[in-house]
């Protein structure tokens, strides 16, 4: 086995700006995700059954609720150990995911009433699969650029905010 070729100083020789993908940060927010998820579609299914509310009320509840999860999880998971007011975190959160949820409701949308695509399998797949990836999208750049921020103070690489650089 060769050893690599070592400069003067004992270092080794420098290779050129190397970019750090977040897969650690990703993986959580993605498990963090998941939970809310079931968190929001147990409580719908459950108050549009047992409890009888009409569906907006409970939709709106039940969204509430996996995003408070959703946070909740963030917070003491992979973006634990940010500063900031929490309940102005909490609020910017809300915002975020809200846009998502309207990034699903406007592919939904030109789905079924633009393109015409009126099956409710077209609807699942414009709502609940490209409304969703791009959601997440959208949430994910949200959440690691406005919610829980890395401040110039901090150090963290010189990083401020956005994983793109």
């Amino acid at each position: 086995m060769r050893r690599p070729a070592w400069g003067a100083a004992g270092r080794r020789p420098a290779r050129g700006p190397t970019v750090r993908l977040p897969h650690r940060e990703l993986l959580g927010f993605a498990t963090v995700g998941l939970v809310a998820y079931a968190v929001d579609l147990a409580l719908f299914a459950y108050l549009r059954g047992p409890a009888a509310l009409d569906p907006l009320s409970a939709k709106a509840l039940s969204f509430a609720a996996g995003c408070t999860v959703a946070y909740a999880g963030n917070a003491l998971g992979p973006y634990r150990g940010r500063c900031g007011s929490p309940w102005r975190r909490y609020a910017v959160f809300l915002a975020v995911n809200l846009a998502g949820a309207l990034v699903q409701l406007l592919c939904l949308t030109v789905s079924h009433y633009g393109l015409g695509l009126t099956s409710p399998r077209a609807d699942i797949v414009s709502g609940a699969g490209v409304g969703m990836a791009l959601a997440t999208v959208l949430r994910f750049w949200g959440t690691r650029t406005l919610v829980f921020r890395v401040e110039e103070d901090k150090g963290d690489e010189g990083r401020v905010g956005s994983w793109t650089g």
